[in-house]
């Protein structure tokens, strides 16, 4: 699988996490790649990366919520649609934490999953959101 595929595993995590208590969410993630593994849709090795990003994104939650709530004027994570809100998250993490991610690869993998996953506006929603992250970032003020 390739590196948007994994990406978009990630992004699919953090979505289906939003329907579970926090304590079964270890039992979810393990089903869930389980599955993946047993349809031969992804190897062990990328089920394992795919668990420690995903993991890794999940510890950054509140900081990255923290972020997107200051800059998203109106659309409070509260009020934004969970495809949006997960793409995000997703994207925030790999700008801000993800050394190994270039930011306009961050961008552009986040734009491309919401196009797939999101609705008519998503897109330049997430395009807009994600500019003024890797603004506030390169100035250190993230």
């Amino acid at each position: 699988m390739g590196r948007r595929g994994l990406r978009e595993q990630i992004f699919k995590l953090l979505f289906i996490s939003e329907f579970y208590p926090a304590e079964d969410l270890p039992e979810q993630t393990e089903i869930y790649l389980t599955e993946l593994e047993e349809q031969e849709l992804i190897s062990e090795q990328e089920s394992h990366n795919v668990r420690e990003k995903y993991l890794s994104v999940r510890e950054k939650m509140p900081e990255i919520d923290k972020v997107l709530n200051e800059i998203s004027h109106g659309w409070k994570t509260s009020r934004m649609g969970r495809v949006d809100l997960n793409i995000l998250r997703l994207a925030a993490y790999e700008i801000c934490y993800d050394e190994r991610v270039p930011e306009k690869v961050a961008v552009n993998e986040a734009v491309e999953i919401a196009k797939k996953y999101g609705g008519e506006e998503t897109a330049p929603f997430i395009n807009g959101l994600l500019g003024k992250i890797i603004s506030l970032y390169r100035e250190k003020q993230i």
